[in-house]
């Protein structure tokens, strides 16, 4: 168990994980199931095998997952825990060896003590590397290419076609694009522009949906023996129509509460505006 598969348990996605996850598609939920099963450590009679790190001072049955893993919260915690620009393989003096990845070593196996680091950089156009037991024989193949580079741009356009755009808030939405601006690749330009005015169109459906309830007030107001309260109570967006009659509802308070484009969507709906214009921007 590494720190990319505890990404997939925990539905934290990075790129990486989205990736993946467009990759396997339907296949995905049981992928997952599949890695809770996994051991955070590998012991055999030669060595101890861990994806990261391995704290000196603790019996391997006491280590901590985030420790072996080389999650975010297990590295900071090594960071306090040992003296700063030192690491952990320095203080291990263990009779059984460790094998351990993660930190990219350089294109050689990193032997420190009893401790061998043997992620020499396969994706990003290194070497694979493999220790063979017993006799800690090393073997190593020179990657051909940067493979991590290759499938980002492979994959990118699916990424950002998996993104649940429909359900993330507007700043998160208008976050996301700024952070991807810097993408050269004419196709996720044209995506990403394509995906800026679509968004856009959400600010003019929610003017309209504030038209809407305006007409709504009027129209109570108009209708003979009716008691505006009572009417107004009998729709669900029943506070709008309220502030609305008092001069008081503002495009800023809208914002606040359909923060979303499904949210304008549902509104939109409810209020009976046309539904091709809904679908068209939807």
């Amino acid at each position: 168990m590494g720190n990319h598969e505890r990404k997939h348990i925990n539905n934290i996605l990075s790129y990486a994980q989205e990736i993946v996850k467009v990759q396997l598609g339907h296949e995905y939920d049981e992928f997952v199931d599949w890695l809770k099963k996994l051991d955070y450590y590998y012991e055999t009679d030669d060595a101890i095998i861990v994806h990261a790190a391995f704290e000196h001072d603790r019996d391997l049955y006491a280590q901590r997952e985030d420790v072996l893993s080389g999650s975010t919260s297990g590295e900071r915690y090594l960071e306090k825990k040992y003296v700063p620009e030192t690491y952990w393989s320095e203080y291990y003096k263990g009779d059984k060896p460790i094998i351990y990845g993660h930190h990219v070593v350089g294109d050689n196996v990193k032997i420190v003590g009893n401790t061998y680091g043997i992620d020499t950089g396969a994706c990003h156009g290194g070497y694979l590397t493999a220790i063979e037991l017993p006799g800690f024989i090393i073997h190593q193949v020179k990657s051909k290419k940067d493979y991590w580079e290759e499938e980002q741009k492979k994959w990118q356009i699916e990424v950002l076609k998996s993104k649940p755009w429909m359900t993330m808030n507007f700043e998160a939405i208008n976050n996301l694009l700024d952070k991807l601006s810097y993408i050269s690749d004419p196709r996720v330009i044209d995506y990403l522009k394509d995906t800026k005015n679509r968004i856009e169109k959400f600010d003019d459906l929610l003017a309209l949906i504030k038209l809407k309830i305006e007409q709504v007030v009027k129209e109570i107001l108009e209708t003979e023996d009716v008691d505006f309260s009572k009417e107004a109570n009998k729709y669900s967006f029943s506070r709008f129509l309220f502030m609305s009659r008092s001069n008081k509802l503002n495009i800023k308070d809208l914002e606040k509460v359909f923060d979303t484009p499904e949210s304008r969507i549902d509104m939109g709906r409810e209020l009976g505006i046309d539904t091709d214009y809904l679908e068209m921007i939807g």
